[in-house]
């Protein structure tokens, strides 16, 4: 039996609570669209996600943090945002801290377990 890969096996962190995913890949990503664009509708239209589905993360994140990890300001005539509350911005470092000490060129154990893999043809 042949085995395909059609991509580069890579490592993907994530931290589960009670069957929750509280931090991973996504949800690091989703924090930052929405420190980069000041508005949860902005950031999920840019990673191709529901508004709805955004939020669904963000209240699973919330849930699990000891605070708010995002800070939100309603619309009308006032332009309505969010951003990252110093919470969330200290869980992303962490978050991406973690990632890179993980990263396979920096971490032999990463590298050793890549290097069991069956080769991809």
């Amino acid at each position: 039996m042949t085995r395909t890969r059609h991509s580069t096996p890579t490592f993907q962190l994530r931290l589960v609570a009670d069957k929750d995913v509280v931090i991973g890949p996504g949800k690091a990503d989703l924090l930052e669209a929405i420190d980069r664009s000041g508005s949860i509708a902005s950031a999920s239209r840019e990673l191709g996600m529901s508004y709805k589905k955004a939020w669904q993360l963000i209240e699973t994140m919330n849930r699990h943090f000891v605070t708010p990890l995002i800070d939100t300001r309603m619309g009308g005539s006032q332009r309505g945002g969010a951003t990252l509350t110093p919470l969330g911005r200290e869980v992303i470092d962490h978050y991406r801290a973690l990632e890179r000490r993980l990263a396979p060129d920096d971490c032999p154990e990463a590298r050793a377990l890549l290097e069991c893999l069956a080769p991809s043809e």
